[in-house]
């Protein structure tokens, strides 16, 4: 049993042995857990929540143990922000932009470049007076700035990482969304060429081209008489192809091979042969490498941007003089970065930079703020190399040979030309004054802000150590010995003061009180007990209300509970008692008492109930404490409780009125002394003696149910025998073929019809029709809302038509509000056979084309509608046809029948009516001429509007708004099929504008949208990026890096 319990048990046990009219002051301090022993330190793991004297566990420890400073403040040391010496500055990841970290700190570690940068013309910043301040006034502006300012702090910045978001938004570049790294190093390198040509220094104008700019050509070679077509180009990296090829040098050999030979049907390719095919070969020759730096893009630009996880060998030291044409001096380059990217493709995953140092040869791994040094001189790729994109791609890492490395999750390499001698100085690059001055203000602001950080943490330890003081010292006064004065305060109090991170509130114990203003004996587990002296410090300090002292233990609510308690231990003996006596048969002299059978059964759950409600009456309305249940909304004796749980004893005897039912079988007769036992627990149960009569009010509603229900029987007979066709659905007239023995049908409403059946199929439990509610069918002026097509299609699910004899029997049985038919006229001018159809009333003309606005404005505004979309193979309409999928209940089944279709008769599950994307045009009289119909259909069953699912179809909740992207994103979840692998139709018709709106696309609610995938791709990874880029690729459209 759990301590709380034994507590329990232990503070209720003598009520078993004390009347309640003997109880004293002891029997109450035991009721409240007075005298129970208090818990030493060490002895409980936690709080002990039963016993209100253990002030162990509420958050004591870390006031009695030692101080720990770090324990009065959140505040981090602000020295960890604080670069450590001969390292480097990380960069801040605005969201998705560590493709842009990575290539900016390449672009920092190429020392050329940093110190072309730096004498860029930076007229605004130069034009400032250092001396006198106006440099703190200097905001970056241009691009350029932007990249002197941030090159600048990377190199001599206090920081360990730095803030890159100023040149990220001269950029344009969206921080959510992540880029493909090689487009934005083309662009970058493209824009930046462009602002530094129009520099006035010369060194500056070509630095660029100088630095990073090789050139190749495209050569065409004359197999007759070789003379070859150089076609020049220059180059800033070179794109390989990797797949196939297992090391660097055999991607380049395949980049340069000659390709196969080819017939031109042109002689002016080859000016030395005057033939009309001339055959030629075709290949790239490599006229010049970079000066210093050639960058090696390895990463597979096909299929989506979908990575290959192929591994590939490449070398630290590369040789490209063998691929340099006519030229026989050394081109070594070194390996001086590693771009690694993890993930599926471009557009997703993340970007680090392995670079090494210009100044110590030492390696780096770069992932934005962390920067890490490899142990050694050596490059170590690391756990990069671990991460398998997916199950398929892990293969076993080949072996390298030294000097190599291999890598699958390479995306581009940088090498630097080799030079025999190192001028020393050249690894020296100067920063500017007007930059180093910029440098020195925000390294200003970063020691302030230290600074202030760490006044911030040390004012909080003192105000900790002096709390600290207070506590303890305070905590010591809280034990309340034998014999001295106590008051309770509430537990969660005196955590939230021990917390010194939560802000204190004054002490309340109101939510503790019983109804008579005092503290209940159910909430001594939430309170505890302390010493008055204790007390008066605490409200002293901190103020309250509601101070519970000695006086507050309250005798009322523990001689109740002692009370229910000894009723609870009395009810089991009493209900073996009261079930014996039941089963006894009454002497014939004697009287009983009614009660109810259901009542009988369940009386002593009733019981338990009712001795807890009786112990709730206690407790203040709002006290919700200890599970206790709230007994709003529980009906009374009166009110209706069909289905209900029985809440009151003897209430299923009673009626509606508050008699006794008249139902006998819910109910028997008792001895007066098994009544007189259950009246000790439920004094307030209704009391019928055997001789009491039953409600009069419900015997003669009874007589009149019955009365009423067999005249509803006779006036249900008597309609059926007059209108058996109507009921049963046979010989009915349909527009489809006009009946040929009369030219006048009736209208009444559909609904009309279908309540008629259901009260003469159940005239004992439906309500007669009484009348004919014909003005539903009509508009505002009076005027007949559907015309004779309309009738056809859609809108002859709302009418039904009558035989004029039916029509006869309608008026005489019914109210008719409004007369309605249809009337054929024949054209007695033509021979031709046409005939006009007239409604009367007439067509409202105004009304009708309001009404078929409407529906086109909601068919376009739409929300949360379904739409279902079919798979096919082969151009056929489902994968399978088989029968449709549903499930109806017996009802329903009646309805969901469908007739078979005829000749010329559309299936409305593969087709769509347009009927609703334009207006009917109507002739002036309102009436329609048509040719005679020669479909012939059967009569008198009513076909299914409802859409049947067949078997491989999905439904699809969409909105008028979405756009067609947004429906491929669901299609592909419902049919795992790729967005840019589906091809939507809906009747024949193409959708293809992927942002178009559905609503403009014509798509409209229960539309049924075919859907054919193209053949899957290989790998479905490249599906990751689909789930994470649900708009259009946009790339950097709209930004800086396209001059916008």
């Amino acid at each position: 049993m759990a301590p709380r319990l034994q507590l329990e048990k232990a503070a209720w046990q003598w009520a078993e042995m004390v009347k309640p009219e003997d109880i004293t002051r002891e029997h109450i301090e035991l009721a409240y857990r007075v005298a129970v022993s208090a818990c030493k330190r060490g002895t409980c793991r936690r709080n002990c929540r039963g016993n209100p004297n253990c002030l162990v566990g509420i958050g004591e420890q870390s006031w009695l143990g030692e101080i720990d400073e770090n324990a009065f403040h959140n505040i981090d040391d602000p020295n960890s922000e604080r670069r450590d010496k001969n390292t480097f500055v990380g960069l801040t990841n605005l969201g998705a932009t560590c493709y842009v970290n990575t290539f900016l700190q390449v672009w920092f570690h190429n020392l050329e470049l940093r110190r072309a940068l730096y004498r860029f013309q930076n007229s605004r910043a130069e034009g400032h007076n250092m001396d006198s301040g106006e440099i703190k006034d200097y905001e970056p502006q241009t691009i350029c700035e932007h990249l002197q300012y941030l090159f600048a702090l990377l190199q001599n910045s206090n920081r360990r990482y730095i803030d890159p978001s100023g040149l990220v938004k001269a950029l344009g570049l969206d921080t959510g969304q992540q880029q493909d790294a090689q487009e934005f190093s083309k662009l970058f390198l493209s824009l930046l060429e462009d602002t530094l040509s129009k520099q006035k220094d010369p060194n500056l104008q070509n630095v660029i081209q100088q630095q990073f700019c090789g050139q190749f050509s495209y050569v065409t070679v004359c197999n007759k008489c070789g003379r070859e077509s150089p076609l020049p180009s220059r180059f800033y990296e070179l794109e390989l192809n990797i797949q196939g090829h297992k090391n660097l040098t055999e991607c380049v050999t395949e980049f340069l091979k000659v390709t196969a030979h080819i017939s031109v049907p042109d002689s002016s390719i080859c000016q030395s042969w005057t033939v009309i095919i001339a055959t030629i070969a075709r290949a790239v020759r490599v006229n010049r490498t970079p000066v210093t730096k050639c960058f090696i893009d390895i990463f597979n630009p096909f299929a989506h941007k979908k990575k290959l996880n192929t591994f590939i060998s490449f070398p630290e030291v590369l040789d490209m003089g063998p691929f340099l044409e006519g030229k026989e001096e050394k081109c070594m380059y070194e390996l001086s970065a590693v771009l690694i990217h993890r993930g599926v493709s471009a557009y997703s995953g993340h970007y680090i930079a392995h670079v090494r140092d210009a100044h110590t040869n030492d390696w780096y791994k770069f992932n934005d703020e962390e920067i890490e040094k490899m142990e050694g001189k050596k490059l170590q790729l690391g756990i990069e190399e671990d991460i398998a994109e997916t199950a398929k791609s892990q293969t076993r890492k080949p072996k390298c040979s030294k000097g190599y490395h291999c890598s699958r999750n390479a995306y581009m390499l940088v090498y630097k030309r080799q030079t025999e001698e190192i001028d020393q100085t050249e690894t020296n690059v100067e920063v500017p004054a007007f930059l180093q001055e910029l440098v020195d203000q925000d390294n200003k602001k970063f020691e302030e802000w230290c600074n202030e950080m760490a006044d911030m943490r040390k004012q909080s330890v003192d105000k900790g150590k002096a709390k600290h003081e207070e506590v303890k010292e305070l905590y010591e006064l809280l034990p309340a010995e034998d014999g001295q004065s106590y008051e309770f305060v509430p537990l969660e109090w005196l955590k939230k003061w021990l917390d010194d991170s939560t802000a204190i509130k004054e002490i309340d114990n109101s939510q503790f009180l019983c109804s008579h203003g005092k503290l209940h004996p159910d909430n001594i587990a939430e309170v505890k007990r302390i010493s008055s002296k204790a007390a008066d410090l605490l409200f002293g300090r901190y103020g309250g209300i509601s101070r519970l002292g000695q006086s507050s233990l309250c005798r009322d609510c523990v001689t109740q509970r002692c009370r229910v308690i000894r009723l609870k231990n009395q009810l089991n003996e009493d209900y073996r008692e009261v079930m014996n006596l039941a089963k006894a048969p009454l002497e014939s002299d004697e009287s009983g008492f009614w009660i109810g059978k259901a009542s009988l059964r369940s009386w002593r759950q009733l019981a338990l109930d009712q001795l807890e409600e009786d112990e709730e009456e206690t407790k203040p309305n709002n006290s919700k404490v200890n599970g206790e249940r709230s007994t709003d909304g529980v009906k009374g004796d009166n009110e209706e409780g069909d289905g209900e749980e029985m809440k009151n004893f003897n209430e299923d005897i009673l009626c509606y009125h508050g008699g006794l039912s008249i139902i006998e079988n819910d109910r028997r007769v008792v001895s007066a002394e098994v009544w007189h036992k259950l009246r000790m627990y439920f004094p307030k149960a209704p009391e019928f003696p055997q001789n009491h009569e039953s409600c009069q009010q419900c015997m003669r509603l009874e007589r009149e149910g019955k009365e009423n229900e067999a005249l509803n029987r006779m006036m249900a007979n008597e309609q059926k025998s007059s209108l058996l066709n109507l009921f049963q659905e046979k010989n009915r007239p349909t527009l489809q073929k006009w009946p040929q023995d009369t030219d006048v049908l009736y209208i009444v409403p559909h609904y009309f019809v279908d309540e008629w059946r259901k009260f003469i199929r159940r005239p004992a439990k439906s309500n007669p029709v009484s009348s004919v509610g014909n003005s539903i069918l009509l508009c505002p002026h009076g005027g007949f809302m559907f015309t004779y097509d309309s009738m056809l299609q859609g809108d002859g699910q709302h009418i039904a038509l009558l035989w004029p004899a039916e029509w006869e029997v309608i008026s005489r049985m019914f109210l008719v509000d409004q007369v309605i038919s249809i009337c054929r006229i024949h054209d007695k001018t033509q021979d031709n056979g046409n005939v006009q159809y007239q409604t009367h009333p007439d067509l409202c003309r105004e009304c009708r084309e309001g009404f078929i606005f409407q529906q086109q404005r909601d068919m376009r505004e739409y929300a949360q509608a379904t739409v279902y979309v079919r798979k096919v193979i082969d151009k056929k309409r489902m994968i399978k046809e088989s029968a449709p999928e549903f499930s109806v209940s017996g009802s329903d089944v009646e309805d969901e029948r469908e007739e078979p279709k005829m000749d010329g008769e559309k299936d409305p599950d593969f087709s769509q009516s347009e009927g609703g994307a334009k207006r009917q045009k109507l002739n002036e009289t309102g009436s329609l001429s048509v040719a005679p119909v020669t479909a012939a259909s059967k009569s008198g069953i009513r076909r299914s509007t409802r859409h049947r699912k067949l078997r491989g179809e999905k439904a699809l909740i969409v909105s008028a708004n979405q756009t067609l992207k947004e429906l491929k994103i669901q299609i592909m979840h419902a049919f795992s099929v790729a967005p840019f692998d589906q091809n939507l139709s809906i009747d024949g018709r193409c959708l293809t504008d992927d942002s178009a709106t559905l609503g403009s696309l014509g798509v409209i609610p229960e539309s049924i949208i075919c859907l054919k995938a193209d053949e899957p791709i290989a790998d479905y990874a490249a599906m990751d990026d689909v789930y994470q880029v649900c708009m259009p690729e946009e790339g950097f459209k709209g930004t800086g890096l396209l001059g916008h």
